[in-house]
């Protein structure tokens, strides 16, 4: 059983890392998009491949299922209630969401940089900020509604009753 959890768990990083990358980076290239006036395919699939590999080693070093696990034991939820997954997708959300929101902001900021010889008039915290509440927000609410389907489906295919 502990096998097939790791399985799950893999399973769920990989499949999270992926939703919340594609999400965050097309977020962000549309955010980038109202400031520069034009969307980059470029940008956009360079966001993506980068917030890939870091939300793949996010999920692979970090245990959310372990951290959501305590967090309900911590203040007896039970798993799968509207509480729990309200609480689950916060804790999921706060470790995933700052991180790749200041690696993206940290690359367009540099780009635009680069792009101005260091003419551009925009200021690296007032736009990590802005870009921090935005993506905490529209992240918070993908990971509250994909989370549960990936679990359903994974424990599915591995044969995992979740009321056993």
């Amino acid at each position: 059983m502990e096998e097939t959890m790791k399985k799950i768990a893999m399973g769920m990083s990989i499949r999270m890392g992926l939703v919340m990358s594609f999400c965050m980076s097309l977020l962000g290239n549309l955010i980038g998009m109202k400031n520069s006036g034009k969307f980059s395919i470029v940008g956009f699939l360079l966001s993506f491949v980068i917030s890939t590999v870091i939300s793949f080693a996010i999920g692979f070093l970090i245990p959310m299922g372990k951290l959501g696990a305590g967090a309900c034991r911590r203040y007896k939820l039970q798993r799968g209630s509207l509480p729990a997954r309200l609480l689950e997708s916060l804790i999921s959300n706060c470790i995933y969401t700052p991180i790749m929101t200041l690696v993206m902001v940290i690359l367009a900021y540099r780009n635009a940089m680069r792009q101005s010889g260091g003419m551009a008039k925009i200021s690296f915290l007032p736009m990590f900020l802005s870009s921090l509440v935005i993506c905490f927000i529209v992240g918070y609410v993908i990971i509250f509604i994909i989370q549960p389907l990936f679990m359903k489906q994974l424990m599915k295919k591995y044969g995992v009753n979740p009321k056993g």
